[in-house]
């Protein structure tokens, strides 16, 4: 599949097919979320992959922005005191969270690959999550991405690309 085939097909998938994800391709998500840039090269996430249909469920009850009942999550963390060792205050606070976008598009386009649809989750109650999973609480969870394969696929919403794409310099559009 050609990269831009990717970025243009996938979509925020919230209603899932009830079929579980071989380990093996989720493994490969995380792979794909491995590849991707840190700041400073310094790779401090942390990813939980959760199958269990109870854990999820268990999830989902702290975290309102998950939609339908996936098949799989990744819990996409940061160590947070390796990312301020490696990286001071800026690498704690600042690179540490784009290092886990970056990772996340990485997942949710290897799933596209896959057949798997994604949905990133930013509702969710952190320490709940920390609870749930055992993680300590220098690991800090940023980012919930659903997975499962999906039972309907949404329309892609209109792209107003001429209205934020400049070339040299800022051109105001609309009097504004």
């Amino acid at each position: 599949m050609r990269v831009f085939e990717a970025i243009k097909g996938r979509r925020s998938i919230r209603k899932f097919e009830d079929r579980s994800i071989e380990k093996k391709i989720l493994h490969k998500l995380v792979e794909a979320g491995v590849w991707a840039p840190t700041g400073g090269n310094s790779q401090t996430w942390v990813f939980i992959i959760v199958t269990d249909s109870d854990r999820i469920r268990k999830i989902k009850a702290v975290s309102p922005g998950i939609l339908g009942i996936p098949s799989a999550l990744v819990v996409v963390c940061q160590d947070k005191e390796l990312a301020y060792k490696k990286g001071g205050e800026l690498g704690r606070d600042v690179s540490s969270i784009m290092d886990v976008a970056m990772a996340s598009q990485n997942i949710m386009l290897q799933a596209y690959n896959e057949k798997i649809g994604s949905c990133p989750v930013l509702s969710f109650y952190k320490k709940g999550v920390q609870t749930l999973l055992n993680i300590p609480e220098w690991i800090v969870p940023e980012l919930l991405i659903s997975l499962g394969y999906p039972a309907e696929l949404p329309k892609p919403p209109k792209r107003k690309f001429g209205e934020v794409c400049f070339f040299e310099e800022y051109k105001c559009a609309n009097g504004r």
